[in-house]
């Protein structure tokens, strides 16, 4: 492949399945190209679970997998795709792999003694790996030499005990999935026995940059991506890293940035009005009965799910650690980020005791002991430590805690604190100035809670707090089941809007069980489920559709400001499948469905957002981009209402001297239309000429934002004198 295919200007992520596999990729490479992206960025390749529609369950590391054409069939899609120009982005998943894999049974099978034994996160007790299966009084039958209780399949004699599914396994999971069982990439032997096929596909120039699937999860993630950057020769690589508030990825990481979940919560703060904040929390605190305060729920989430799922780990950390389990139950709670960064051997960062220590304070004396130990103790209570806070946070934030505190549901993005309202222009602005160039940025993923253009529709509550107020009391008062859960099935509703009584009812079955208020995934209520169904059924056909019907326009200029933004500032952007067009997907699978490939616009929604998505990249791919950041300010009285930015050219003056393009996006419609729209606020905009993408006009100098903006609440300009 060329040199222009190695570091990523933009691209889009295409979810594999049984039936969307190579060929398939390969078929719409056209597509793609003529779309501006860059590289195809592909959800894991690698042999996993048979029918896994994600992939992230790996059985075999070192076969690419066959139901999506094997090694020949990645071959030939990747020379196709070279020949449109366009590059492969890889996601790697070393934290964990699926528990029925050859390496696993070895080890079930012989113990220590497997050659395999080193690869996975295993406590032994006497000799034994606890397997947490049993839930019946079923007696386990010998076949042969295969053990079979119910679906489950183990070697016959083995070294390992089946205790109660209930109980925690002995070993390290993912999160709280027991048949994800943590790799020990640590470990060079592990290492390179899982990376191999990757390795392989680098090295044959196959692939151009990497993905990492929750490095908090591993041992050493600092070790672990000093050694990709190393083997890999510098490959592009981005981690899914969550990052909190101001938390910034540790610049001895070697990567070159996230997956960019901190830039999505960002770009749609941007179109969130800070002054719907006490109206909104007003009124969920009153249908929920929840209350106002976010972090007095969240913590008790935390705590829950720590009493819940994670005893084993709490058990084996109060172990290593000679203290009270209790103690690191409550700071494990109380902790605010995935990792706080601690490496055994070394001398804590200050920001690392900050956080541990922070959290301590909010804990009791009992916790207190603990904090130097997961500082300055032994590497086995450090490591454990780091390793456990990710599952916690991630279960109890972004599985229970977002389904329980919902005054505006936009802002329920993981990463994101659902009672922060809004991003000033100039905080963004700050934020874009420090922004690694080439970090990946993103507004929908397979993992978001729902997609960008839901968000867009959410986001206008904020700005019209009282008439959604009595838009939600009419339909409450014909519909009505579960106060906990009902105003989030309102906005969903709304914003996934047209939606089937299926589809409705999927998501709120797993809001339901995420909550844990009612029902849980692992405590069913049969009632409860057909009173929800029930619910779901008369909602959808309720006239909930009018109400999105009239905030709609104004949804669509924050879908397409966020579009351009995401695509024009600073970083690599990715386009989920589908969102090139309006997207109304809720939490997965939903928003893992097939998509339909070439998108046709059914809207002028879509058309404007497949425009603005196309022009956008096509612009970068000519821009470059590492290109340097400019913000633009408008004068007028709705200068609040736009955010703009120019980008390229080396601008020591801040004036966007020899700048290539500007982006200009309409923001807080609503607002803008009750002050009579833009009046003669204007946009002074960079020396030179410059050609509207999307108007087809020329602007120079100070342009009136009326004009700029008159036929699209966003604009994109081009320099043409240079």
């Amino acid at each position: 492949m060329s040199d222009s295919l190695t570091r990523p200007v933009s691209t889009y992520r295409l979810q594999l399945t049984p039936d969307f596999g190579f060929a398939q990729v390969a078929e719409i490479a056209g597509y793609l190209r003529d779309l501006g992206v860059s590289h195809v960025y592909l959800s894991p390749i690698l042999q996993a679970t048979p029918g896994s529609l994600h992939g992230y369950d790996v059985t075999d590391h070192s076969r690419i997998r066959e139901e999506f054409g094997g090694a020949k069939g990645f071959r030939e899609m990747a020379e196709q795709l070279a020949a449109h120009d366009l590059g492969v982005v890889l996601d790697l998943v070393p934290n964990h792999m699926n528990t029925k894999n050859a390496a696993f049974w070895s080890v079930l099978k012989d113990g220590p003694e497997s050659p395999y034994a080193r690869w996975f996160d295993i406590e032994w007790e006497d000799g034994k790996v606890a397997l947490p299966v049993l839930g019946d009084d079923t007696e386990p039958v010998v076949d042969g030499d295969v053990l079979r209780y119910h679906e489950h399949e183990f070697p016959y004699p083995g070294h390992y005990r089946l205790v109660d599914w209930r109980e925690g396994p002995g070993y390290r999971r993912f999160f709280d999935v027991s048949t994800l069982i943590g790799l020990r990439a640590e470990d060079p032997e592990v290492f390179f026995a899982t990376h191999e096929v990757i390795f392989w596909l680098l090295d044959e120039g196959l692939a151009d940059g990497l993905r990492v699937d929750h490095p908090d999860g591993l041992a050493d993630p600092r070790g672990y991506l000093e050694r990709l950057r190393a083997r890999s020769g510098g490959t592009w690589t981005v981690v899914e890293k969550i990052l909190i508030g101001e938390e910034r990825l540790p610049a001895d990481w070697a990567c070159d940035g996230t997956t960019g979940y901190e830039t999505l919560n960002r770009v749609t703060g941007l179109f969130v009005d800070p002054g719907g904040k006490r109206p909104l929390v007003e009124l969920f605190t009153r249908l929920t009965g929840e209350p106002a305060d976010y972090r007095q729920v969240m913590t008790l989430a935390k705590q829950e799910v720590v009493d819940l799922f994670f005893g084993a780990e709490v058990s084996r950390l109060a172990r290593a650690a000679s203290c009270d389990p209790a103690a690191v139950a409550e700071l494990l709670a109380a902790m605010p980020v995935y990792r706080a960064y601690v490496v055994p051997g070394e001398p804590p960062p200050a920001v690392s005791v900050e956080i541990v220590e922070g959290a301590a304070a909010v804990c009791s004396s009992a916790v207190h002991p603990l904090v130097e130990q997961v500082l300055h103790g032994p590497p086995e209570v450090i490591t454990r430590f780091q390793q456990a806070c990710g599952p916690v946070m991630a279960k109890g934030v972004e599985d229970t805690a977002l389904y329980r505190w919902f005054p505006l549901s936009c802002l329920n993005e993981v990463g994101w604190e659902p009672d922060h309202f809004g991003v000033p222009v100039e905080e963004f602005h700050d934020y874009c100035a420090a922004m690694p160039p080439h970090t990946m940025t993103t507004l929908s993923t397979h993992d978001t809670k729902r997609s960008e253009d839901v968000r867009a529709r959410l986001s206008v509550l904020s700005e019209l707090p009282e008439e959604w107020e009595k838009a939600v009391s009419e339909w409450s008062a014909q519909v009505a089941f579960d106060r906990r859960l009902d105003y989030l099935a309102w906005q969903n509703l709304m914003a996934a809007w047209p939606i089937s009584a299926g589809r409705f009812t999927d998501y709120l079955l797993k809001a339901a069980r995420e909550a844990k208020t009612a029902i849980s995934w692992v405590r069913p209520d049969p009632d409860y489920e057909r009173g929800l169904r029930a619910f779901a059924e008369a909602a959808v056909r309720l006239p909930v559709g009018e109400f999105t019907e009239r905030i709609d326009r104004y949804a669509m200029a924050n879908s397409l400001g966020a579009k351009l933004v995401q695509l024009m500032m600073p970083g690599v952007p990715d386009v989920y499948q589908g969102n090139e067009t309006t997207d109304f997907s809720l939490v997965d699978p939903d928003n893992r469905r097939p998509v339909t490939y070439p998108r046709t616009p059914a809207s002028a929604w879509d058309a404007a957002k497949l425009r603005v998505t196309t022009q956008a990249l096509r612009l970068r791919r000519r821009v470059g981009p590492a290109a340097p950041y400019t913000p633009l300010r408008a004068d007028g009285a709705a200068a609040e209402h736009v955010i703009a930015f120019a980008r390229g050219g080396d601008d020591p003056t801040g004036t966007g001297v020899g700048a290539r393009a500007v982006a200009v996006a309409t923001r807080l419609p609503v607002g803008l239309e009750r002050r009579g729209g833009w009046g003669g606020t204007t946009l002074s905009l960079p020396p030179g000429s410059w050609r509207d993408l999307f108007g087809g006009g020329v602007h120079t100098g100070r342009v009136p934002l009326a004009h700029l903006l008159g036929s699209l609440p966003v604009a994109l300009l081009e320099r043409n004198d240079l």
